[in-house]
């Protein structure tokens, strides 16, 4: 982990440079910005920063010789921990942060940052997925946020500083990440072999909304092959629902067994959906459509025979925003997904 590897956040590195050639490094962050912009990589690279042994924090220059180096690259550096949301579950569990039943407060991730640094350095943690703290998980950390052991830092990681709790937003110094530059998600996007050709890059880059996560999750032939048909649905919502949740859900299960993928497929479909309904405002209100040719044919379907006006195309672009959430909390799918039409389908009757 280099920051040779960290692209399109210059202004945040510097921000740190400086911070950390005057001394005055917090103890707490939150990184925010859209998912899958490199805000993990840069957690993971600063860490690296701050632990190596050999040369000075302020040259935001990890030596990649010293132990800590070579135990960071390993992935079992002992002052380093970081903690994420599991798969199968809708928020990070307590015990990451307070340790299990029988070991209150002698493991997890305030305990790691209570001890003195193995090797004389700092300790640092990183939360990945804060956006699933919940209450309970944020207020286990509240007295390691109120007093910092000494030499250790915290930094989460979230989308947005609005959906952190009070208790994280006011004790943390926010930092906040841009999407990707087309120019460089797209040479990302080559450098990745996601795509061939500049047909193919613009298209996953119209989509992206600037993140190389999102990209690469799009970059599946299979959606490009159902979204026809999801765009011809929306443009018609009230008819063939019931069909059409029968494929949607197929379209899904079709991602495999496992729950993180199936749940990336739904929420592929709703994304797309979200999208379709803020072009359908654009177009109820006179503004310029999209570039892209097929939501354009689309939305202009749907403007034909819509019953209702830009309000009633709102709502249907919340109730997508809604279903996304729900999706992210690891909600049945299949009901989310089938309400979801069914809502579609009354509003746009």
């Amino acid at each position: 982990m280099s920051w040779q590897n960290i692209l399109g956040h210059d202004e945040v590195v510097e921000q740190f440079r400086h911070a950390l050639a005057q001394g005055r490094l917090a103890s707490t962050f939150l990184f925010v910005g859209p998912s899958g912009i490199g805000k993990r990589r840069f957690a993971e690279a600063l860490a690296k920063t701050l632990l190596c042994q050999q040369n000075p924090t302020e040259q935001m220059n990890p030596c990649g010789m010293c132990e800590s180096c070579r135990l960071f690259e390993s992935g079992n550096h002992p002052d380093l921990q970081i903690v994420e949301k599991p798969d199968d579950k809708s928020t990070i569990p307590l015990e990451l942060f307070i340790g299990r039943d029988d070991r209150r407060m002698r493991e997890g991730l305030c305990h790691h940052l209570s001890l003195k640094p193995f090797l004389g350095g700092r300790k640092v943690a990183v939360i990945d997925d804060a956006d699933h703290l919940n209450a309970e998980g944020a207020n286990s950390l509240l007295k390691t946020l109120e007093e910092p052991p000494p030499r250790s830092v915290l930094i989460l990681i979230g989308t947005s500083a609005d959906r952190q709790l009070p208790t994280i937003r006011s004790r943390a110094q926010t930092v906040r990440f841009r999407p990707l530059p087309e120019e460089m998600l797209t040479e990302l996007l080559r450098r990745e072999g996601l795509v061939t050709d500049d047909t193919e890059a613009r298209r996953l880059v119209g989509v992206a909304e600037g993140s190389l996560t999102r990209a690469t999750t799009w970059a599946d032939p299979a959606f490009w092959q159902f979204r026809g048909k999801l765009l011809s649905h929306l443009a018609e919502p009230a008819s063939g629902s019931v069909r059409f949740a029968q494929a949607l859900n197929s379209f899904v299960e079709e991602a495999g067994t496992q729950a993180s993928a199936r749940r990336d497929r739904a929420r592929q479909a709703l994304a797309q959906a979200a999208e379709f309904y803020r072009q359908l405002i654009r177009g109820l209100v006179g503004a310029p459509l999209a570039e892209d040719r097929e939501v354009r044919g689309s939305v202009e379907r749907a403007i034909a025979s819509w019953p209702g006006d830009e309000s009633t195309a709102a709502e249907c672009l919340d109730r997508c925003l809604t279903a996304i959430e729900q999706v992210d909390r690891n909600a049945n799918q299949a009901t989310v997904l089938e309400a979801w039409l069914d809502d579609l389908a009354r509003l746009g009757a």
